[in-house]
């Protein structure tokens, strides 16, 4: 047995809001008693208070999740300032929970510390790792590396940074009954766990080749090909369109000869030439500049699951999670809520869905490759048993 059951609401208020959420659990789980679960909630909220409410009601839940920039699910769809909780029964699935605290200091030490304490609960071998870490006090890239450090290149990572409703403030991340920041809450899955993921983004290379970062530091990128980054740039875009419109054309980073992640511009310095970016960029990286359209991005949610579903290695998922970029959701706008309904067509009826818009995504390009760390994409992991 793997039962997964969501809820959600969209009440303002915290009380009502988590009660609202744990009667609607109680009622799908029908007895079942849960062993984990994830949440996630807009940042406006008394999340420790939401968190006793459901420690109370399911004592030693393997619990994480994070705040968002925008909340998804099966019941309610996309919403802005809504709570949402993902709870797994299951007598054939074992899911255990680990904290790494103090990211900002040491990412890849608190990444390990995560994944020590999660695998100490359990004698198996893990199969999948979700996290949802701090996203404004550390370095994603140094995250996914610490943890692919302790899980091995071979067990996917799936996950998306937490969010703060593009205030760029301060996010939360919950472990059990804990409200933290700067830290790297996971869930590892083992036993008898089916899964299959997608991601896709919506933007396509625009400039006429690929070139290779010649001089970087962290997410700074100063030289491409051994030009002034900001001089590409506008080679291609010309310096008007570049100045009005730089955040859309992210970089795209090659991994092979046909798949890239992509790396968003943030800022870039006149007098350096350099071009900045939300996270880091290798040096030695093969590169091209991106462009996309509104109605791109939204396919790119339909390809994602396409490309979940056709990999998927069971007959018919039992849970979906849906991680989307809060860069794809301040593009799409008022469209935004077009993402779900572009999954939903291809979900099978009824099917469990939760979901976020995090400040970066992570999740391997393909189906045993590499995890990477991704700007501006849509993931989409499915879950199942035998």
């Amino acid at each position: 047995m793997f039962r997964v059951i969501v809820g959600h609401s969209d009440d303002p208020d915290s009380q009502n809001a988590i009660a609202e959420v744990l009667q609607e659990c109680s009622r799908s789980l029908s007895g079942s008693i849960p062993q984990a679960g994830i949440l996630f909630t807009a940042i406006d909220f008394d999340h420790a208070l939401i968190l006793q409410r459901i420690q109370d009601a399911y004592p030693g839940l393997e619990l994480i999740g994070g705040t968002t920039n925008g909340e998804i699910s099966s019941i309610l769809e996309f919403q802005q300032d809504s709570l949402v909780l993902m709870l797994f029964a299951s007598d054939e699935v074992e899911i255990r929970a680990g904290i790494g605290r103090g990211a900002s200091k040491n990412p890849a030490l608190a990444a390990q510390e995560a994944i020590a304490q999660a695998r100490a609960k359990s004698a198996s071998l893990p199969q999948l790792c979700l996290t949802f870490p701090d996203s404004l006090t550390s370095n994603g890239v140094l995250i996914l590396e610490g943890l692919k450090q302790s899980l091995g290149e071979h067990i996917p990572i799936i996950g998306g940074m937490a969010a703060d409703d593009y205030t760029f403030e301060k996010t939360y991340q919950f472990f059990q009954g804990e409200v933290l920041s700067d830290s790297i809450p996971v869930l590892l899955f083992s036993g008898q766990l089916l899964f299959s993921h997608g991601v896709a983004s919506g933007w396509t290379p625009i400039s006429q080749r690929r070139r290779v970062v010649t001089k970087v530091d962290g997410n700074v990128v100063y030289e491409i090909d051994g030009q002034r980054a900001l001089d590409f740039y506008q080679y291609y875009l010309g310096e008007e369109r570049f100045a009005s419109n730089y955040a859309i054309h992210a970089l795209a980073v090659f991994e092979d000869r046909d798949y890239f992640y992509l790396r968003a511009p943030n800022g870039y310095d006149q007098q350096s030439g350099s071009v900045t970016f939300f996270s880091d960029i290798p040096e030695n990286a093969v590169v091209q500049i991106t462009d996309a359209t509104r109605d791109n991005i939204l396919l790119a949610s339909e390809i994602s699951l396409k490309n979940a579903l056709a990999d998927y290695p069971g007959v018919e998922p039992t849970a979906a999670l849906l991680i989307s970029c809060a860069a794809r959701r301040r593009i799409l706008g008022t469209l935004t809520r077009e993402e779900y309904q572009f999954v939903k067509t291809h979900l099978p009826e009824g099917l469990p869905c939760c979901g976020f818009y995090g400040y970066g995504e992570i999740t391997p390009l393909v189906k045993g490759g590499k995890t990477q760390f991704h700007n501006k994409t849509f993931v989409t992991l499915l879950m199942g048993t035998k």
